[in-house]
This record gives C-alpha cells, sequence and structure tokens, in this order.
C-alpha cells in the first residue's frame, strides 16, 4: 500500500516514521561496502574530518544525545577505528590508521547513497525536502 493511501497518512508521527524507514534501508545498503551502519560510518568521518573532536560536538552535529553518541563511539573503540584520551575532564577522539584507510570507502558510500535517493526522488526535490526537513527540526526544538 502506499503511504498516501494508509489511514495515517494525514499523521506527521506516522508519514516521518515511514519515510525514514525507507531512507535507513537505503542508507543500510550504501554503507555495507564498509561493513558500519551508517551512524557509524558518519560518526566515524567526523572524527576524521576533525581528529580531537569531542563527544559533545559530535552529538550536536549528529543531532543524538551524548549517551548514543558513548555507545557509538564504544562500539567504533571496539572495532578499533577510534581511539579515546583524556585530558581533565575533557574526551578527545581519534581515528585509528584502520579508520584512515576506510575514509575513501565511506567517502563512496555516501556518495552512493546519495546517487541512489536522488535518481528515486530527483535532485531539486532533494535539496528542497532536506532544507525544509532542517527548518522543521529547528522549530522542533526539543
Amino acid at each position: 500500500m502506499k503511504a498516501s493511501q494508509s489511514r495515517y497518512n494525514k499523521c506527521l508521527y506516522y508519514a516521518a516514521n515511514a519515510l525514514a524507514r525507507k531512507i535507513e534501508k537505503l542508507a543500510i545498503d550504501s554503507w555495507k561496502e564498509v561493513g558500519l551502519p551508517p551512524s557509524h560510518g558518519y560518526l566515524l568521518m567526523m572524527v576524521l574530518d576533525m581528529p580531537g573532536v569531542q563527544p559533545g560536538a559530535i552529538a550536536a552535529h549528529m543531532q543524538l544525545t551524548p549517551s548514543t553518541i558513548t555507545r557509538l563511539i564504544e562500539k567504533l573503540e571496539a572495532n578499533k577505528l577510534v581511539i579515546r584520551t583524556t585530558d581533565g575532564k575533557l574526551t578527545n577522539i581519534y581515528p585509528t590508521p584502520q579508520a584512515k584507510s576506510l575514509y575513501p570507502k565511506m567517502k563512496n558510500c555516501v556518495s552512493g547513497f546519495s546517487k541512489k535517493y536522488i535518481a528515486i526522488l530527483g535532485e531539486d526535490e532533494c535539496s528542497r525536502m532536506v532544507a525544509n526537513m532542517n527548518k522543521l527540526n529547528d522549530k522542533l526544538v526539543s
């Protein structure tokens, strides 16, 4: 059944979650090349782009709670992709050489994911949708 035909088609909660599940599936398929879930991949790319980044900054950029970021970092640490250092009360996250070697593949995953959804939705529609979603997210401050 199409989402527009669902009995919940006028409900923001159901529409947003149905869309999120479909986007998540596309993203997971796109990230199989590096064997990471998309959330881990995007976090790792941030650490690669900003070595020494603090978990609070990651949480702000990724719009996730600090506890979620901690769990993601722990998994990346277990996979030997990041290391945590502490300097007083500050924790800094650094990529490992193994993570650095994955970077080109991760960039391909992001590019492949983008190409997939643009092929389905169109470039203009994607740009408008992302801009509108960001505006709505900014209005729905937690």
